[in-house]
């Protein structure tokens, strides 16, 4: 079989970039290399004129469909953001707005270096259509919040468990499924404990909000009597592989049970920032040797799905916070957005590294413009200085979907006419 090899490139090996190139055969990585490689007779050889070339980026935080509500609410807290602003109008959202609104997202993504998400939403048959033509790497969670009517609650959990058998290791494995319910605040004692079952009965990762906000641990020690992790800790929650989402508000004790669980964990600290929900203890979370992936959360929170923004607020903030210029290296920060975003979503022998039997999901970034030079250390120019529009492309599966400000999978024109059009009834 033909390989397609990317020649001429800095390749990020072993934590930097060398001079060299990266062979793949299908969907597959075939040879990761330095130099220059040998060229078969029926290989397909591009000289990327020593582009960067590294991991494909991985998203662990989104509610992509929610695109279309970029730009509402501005200003308000949380809470009231969510109950007066978002909620209302996801209830008006249609299985159209849905596809259209994911599709806005994806279209973003892939331009700005990002190959796999997470989805933590409803209406997953939707998305899943919209990933299956976009071409992206998705885990998708069927997000679910209580109830005071149980049979609201038997059918999410009965669609939960249905789109999980569904779709679990679609679309030649693009496709991987986890159990999500919502937050500690916003389900019950029992419905939560229904959800871990079923996470259990499917052998699936769970995935949820947890210590975004000292309101939302207020609402559960008041509902409780108990402290949020503790609370979690005794239904059996972290007996589940777990992802959690922001982790801002945590005591001692809870950063102890989180390390002793190995909770892996999305940082969100763009959309932390503009809620006002606070700052992640992100450096003494790596000190205890957990995962740290990095997230956008929804456009409607950060507003936009760039994760080099992401990766250079990350290396930032916490130097700031701690007054500590060791805190957060570059590597540290580009790592949060590949290899451990790859082992926050269980991927971690898929995705998230340049190795040969990897899956070839990677991105080519352009480094000949003015703010990557000079070039003492690239890694340091691509976390400080990149920008989602320095990518030249964007493969996944071995399949190229981006290359050079062109779309092939995508029709951006219909989605931007799409979008806008719906968001006019949505504001």
């Amino acid at each position: 079989m033909m390989s397609w090899i990317l020649a001429q490139a800095k390749v990020y090996i072993d934590d930097a970039f060398h001079d060299g190139y990266v062979k793949m055969n299908g969907s597959m990585i075939e040879e990761v290399g330095k130099g220059l490689p040998h060229v078969g007779p029926d290989d397909e050889v591009w000289n990327v004129r020593g582009a960067f070339v590294l991991p494909g980026l991985v998203n662990t935080h989104n509610h992509t469909p929610m695109t279309l509500l970029r730009g509402l609410g501005e200003g308000e807290p949380l809470k009231r953001w969510l109950e007066d602003v978002m909620w209302p109008r996801e209830a008006m959202l249609s299985e159209e707005d849905v596809y259209w609104g994911t599709l806005l997202a994806q279209a973003e993504m892939i331009e700005s270096g990002t190959t796999t998400f997470l989805d933590m939403y409803d209406r997953l048959h939707v998305i899943f259509e919209a990933v299956r033509l976009s071409g992206m790497r998705a885990v998708l969670a069927r997000g679910m919040i209580g109830s005071e009517d149980p049979s609201v609650e038997a059918a999410k959990l009965k669609e939960a468990e249905d789109v999980s058998r569904r779709y679990h290791g679609a679309l030649s494995g693009r496709i991987t499924m986890m159990i999500s319910p919502h937050g500690a605040y916003t389900c019950s004692s029992a419905f939560l404990k229904e959800i871990i079952e079923l996470s259990r009965a499917l052998s699936l990762p769970v995935t949820t909000h947890l210590a975004e906000t000292r309101q939302e641990l207020l609402t559960v020690k008041k509902r409780e009597a108990m402290e949020t992790i503790p609370y979690l800790e005794a239904l059996g929650l972290f007996e589940r592989p777990l992802l959690v989402a922001h982790a801002v508000h945590l005591s001692e004790r809870d950063r102890e049970t989180l390390a002793r669980y190995d909770v892996r964990i999305s940082h969100n600290p763009v959309s932390n920032l503009k809620l006002g929900s606070g700052i992640a203890p992100i450096p003494d979370l790596i000190r205890r040797g957990l995962t740290i992936s990095l997230g956008t959360d929804g456009a409607a929170s950060n507003n936009n799905y760039d994760l080099f923004e992401e990766m250079r607020m990350a290396a930032l903030l916490h130097k700031g916070k701690e007054e500590d210029a060791t805190l957060i290296h570059p590597n540290e920060a580009l790592r949060m957005a590949t290899a451990a975003g790859a082992r926050a979503l269980f991927l971690e022998h898929v995705i998230g590294k340049l190795a040969k039997g990897y899956r070839a999901d990677l991105i080519i970034v352009r480094s000949d413009g003015l703010p990557y030079v000079p070039a003492h250390d690239d890694v340091a120019n691509l976390v400080y200085n990149g920008r989602g529009s320095d990518v030249l492309g964007t493969i996944v599966d071995g399949r190229l979907l981006y290359w050079k400000g062109e779309h092939l999978t995508l029709d951006t024109e219909r989605i931007r006419y799409e979008a806008r059009l719906r968001a006019k009834r949505l504001a």
